[in-house]
């Protein structure tokens, strides 16, 4: 069985309105929803082609819509309690779902809220390069990046190497010689701490021009990363949900 743990192995989109949620990325990013049974309940299963990606579902009362992001672990009542014990407050405590997996959600010390998970049939094996439509970066943007590298370093056992000449600093964070995810202080004061997940497109700008046109909102334009890593731009959906984009390689 494939376990990697410390990858991001999937993503909930979480809202008032998940019907809405579906039409927007179906529209959007070609995606298709398919029903399928949990422990005797519903879920709205996301699917990029034929991968399984992710889910919908309704917000709590309260609860804010966002985007949702699970990290494969070992053993997740272990891994909540030190989490705990590194700072974190916990959300949901460690819960079966039916035959699939196990999860507990946490909010982080600097606030920013993720969950951990442990799928019954392992994770997804790791490629090179993902698919366009499927995700393909996590980011931790947060209000004290040293805060939050030295708790996800304690409970996940990251390491982390920073980019050379970014400004604020853009941290890296890596397990068994893999990189999994990068961190960085927010650019700006009032931007609270949230995890940011990407998807590969094959044009940011068209992408992003056509997620305007359907009712999104541009938090950040296109633009290039130094040193020719790619193009990004970051959106706010129609139910509020932000989202990044992705296209590696040189302009």
């Amino acid at each position: 069985m494939n376990r990697q743990p410390g990858k991001f192995v999937w993503h909930e989109h979480v809202s008032t309105d998940p019907g809405a949620a579906q039409v927007f990325y179906e529209q959007w990013l070609g995606w298709r929803t398919a029903s399928m049974d949990i422990g005797g309940h519903g879920y709205a299963l996301i699917r990029n082609g034929d991968a399984g990606i992710g889910g919908y579902r309704p917000a709590p009362d309260g609860v804010l819509s966002h985007w949702h992001a699970y990290v494969s672990v070992d053993d997740v009542d272990a891994l909540a309690q030190r989490a705990q014990a590194a700072g974190a407050r916990l959300l949901m405590p460690a819960t079966d779902f039916g035959p699939i997996g196990r999860a507990a959600t946490l909010a982080d010390p600097t606030g920013a809220i993720f969950s951990l998970w442990k799928a019954t049939a392992g994770d997804e094996p790791d490629v090179e390069l993902a698919d366009k439509g499927a995700w393909c970066w996590d980011e931790l943007t947060t209000t004290d990046d040293t805060v939050a590298l030295a708790f996800y370093e304690t409970v996940f056992g990251y390491t982390h190497s920073t980019m050379e000449g970014s400004e604020p600093p853009y941290h890296m964070l890596s397990i068994d010689g893999r990189q999994r995810a990068g961190l960085m202080r927010a650019p700006m004061p009032g931007i609270p701490s949230a995890w940011v997940s990407y998807v590969h497109v094959a044009d940011t700008d068209d992408t992003t021009a056509r997620a305007r046109e359907l009712g999104a909102s541009v938090l950040v334009e296109p633009m290039d990363i130094p040193n020719g890593f790619g193009r990004f731009a970051v959106i706010a959906d129609p139910l509020g949900c932000v989202i990044g984009l992705f296209r590696p390689g040189p302009g």
